[in-house]
């Protein structure tokens, strides 16, 4: 199956065609840095690390680019509020932001770039606009000429008169229409500015995207993605002053949003008591917890945080992680056989049919919820083979293709590898499987009981034993 993605754009599935075959050039907005990242922000960017890594999965080489925002009225205003430069500040919760998408398990993004470090590019794409008759000057300020735009309001399929008249009440009587934006703004006393050929001041939000995305993949890319939030207004005039500054379209191939986040139904805010940061996640829940319940909805869909999620979510994992421990075990003390029977014939084959079958729901528009279902589907074949004692090539294909997916989703990378498990442990567990078999429960319970005394717990299920450690 071709992969098929839902672009905002058109409202619907298209087939996924890159610029350039082979290459996928990808452009996500990132956070402003004047706050604790929270976890609406921990969906955004996982569901983009784990397009990115399907992405790469399927041969793609991919170039991704993720912007800070750290020039913003927000951070001027916490800045004040603090007593600290805005610059710093931004700096400081930078760092924090990247230290919070490491601690998830996201893969840095090729590039990081900082509006403050692209003031020269916006300067220049603004005065591009002006002379195409696109932006106009009042008191030092630039504003963009919607109007101008014929097709202004495609993106979030509105159009202008319905805009202007959703416009607020009190509107700049300086601006040509109520819908026109800022692309400059005169500083005012105190605030961070830079010297340009309208006044000294600073860029406007918008315009920073377009700045970037063209310095570092071009005037045209193939997915340019962020939260459903950001639809109206930021991407409608990000892509309205890109086209206009290149004259080429598409700005956008593909337009990629990712749901909202509650909690516990209720929208996430400070007032309510219910804003959680990625760091108050995590004192919690292991980073992979919060990512099987990511994978768990499809991210174009609104998902609900609730504790009994979370914990389902962590009983899921730990199976996972015990499936794939007791894996690695079978396989070490198993030997190989010359021939395999139809019953290990047909359980390679179910191997096979149902990574197709994640692969087919990935390329559906990135279905996580349906590939996640075949990937629990995968784990409980692997039971069925340790239960079996199946040969060691069935057990090394199932653990390899487990693994394999695996990290396309993000999951299994804690390092908690079976051959880390001291050899005296691995040899107690052998010791005791041979006392069962023969019927020595007596033996049995001892070496359980020392084990549990390690920190292994033993668990015997009608498909086998496995382990797992203590919590």
């Amino acid at each position: 199956m071709t992969l098929k993605l839902y672009n905002t754009m058109s409202s619907k599935i298209e087939l996924f065609k890159p610029r350039v075959k082979n290459k996928v050039t990808l452009y996500v907005c990132g956070p402003t840095v004047y706050d604790y990242s929270h976890i609406g922000h921990g969906k955004t960017y996982m569901a983009f690390d784990l397009i990115t890594r399907y992405l790469e999965y399927k041969g793609y080489n991919v170039k991704y680019v993720v912007n800070i925002t750290d020039i913003d009225d927000k951070i001027i205003k916490r800045a004040n509020e603090s007593g600290m430069d805005s610059i710093e500040l931004a700096k400081k919760f930078e760092k924090l932001f990247l230290d919070d998408m490491h601690a998830l398990g996201i893969k840095d993004a090729d590039i990081y770039p900082k509006v403050s470090g692209h003031i020269p590019e916006i300067i220049a794409i603004i005065q591009t606009l002006i002379n195409k008759g696109f932006a106009y000057v009042v008191d030092g300020d630039v504003y963009f000429t919607v109007s101008k735009v014929e097709d202004y309001g495609k993106l979030s399929n509105q159009t202008l008169d319905a805009i202007k008249s959703g416009a607020r009440v009190v509107v700049d009587k300086r601006k040509k229409n109520p819908a026109d934006f800022a692309l400059w703004k005169n500083s005012k006393t105190g605030e961070p500015s830079w010297s340009s050929p309208w006044s000294k001041g600073r860029p406007g939000w918008h315009i920073e995207c377009s700045a970037m995305s063209t310095k570092y993949l071009g005037q045209q890319i193939d997915i340019h993605g962020g939260g459903r939030d950001l639809i109206f207004p930021h991407h409608e005039n990000e892509l309205a002053q890109s086209e206009a500054y290149s004259g080429k379209k598409p700005f956008a191939s593909y337009w990629l949003h990712t749901g909202f986040l509650t909690i516990n139904g209720e929208k996430m805010s400070k007032s309510l008591g219910n804003f959680i940061t990625i760091v108050d996640l995590l004192d919690k829940w292991d980073a992979e917890v919060f990512r099987l319940f990511i994978l768990s909805t499809h991210y174009r869909k609104p998902v609900n945080f609730t504790q009994k999620t979370l914990e389902h979510q962590k009983q899921s994992l730990r199976r996972i992680y015990n499936t794939v421990d007791n894996l690695k075990l079978q396989i070490q003390n198993t030997q190989e056989l010359e021939t395999v029977d139809k019953l290990e014939e047909e359980l390679q084959k179910q191997i096979s049919h149902t990574k197709d079958a994640i692969i087919n729901a990935m390329d559906d528009d990135f279905k996580t919820s349906k590939a996640l279902s075949e990937f629990h589907n995968l784990v409980k074949i692997g039971n069925k083979a340790i239960a079996a004692k199946m040969s060691k090539s069935t057990l090394t294909k199932v653990l390899n293709t487990i693994m394999e997916i695996a990290h396309v989703f993000g999951l299994l990378e804690k390092k908690r590898a079976i051959e880390t498990l001291p050899e005296n442990i691995q040899i107690l567990i052998k010791a005791r499987e041979i006392a069962r078999n023969a019927k020595d429960w007596n033996k049995s319970d001892e070496i359980r009981l020392k084990l549990k005394s390690m920190g292994i717990i033993l668990e015997d299920k009608p498909e086998g034993t496995q382990w797992r450690y203590q919590e």
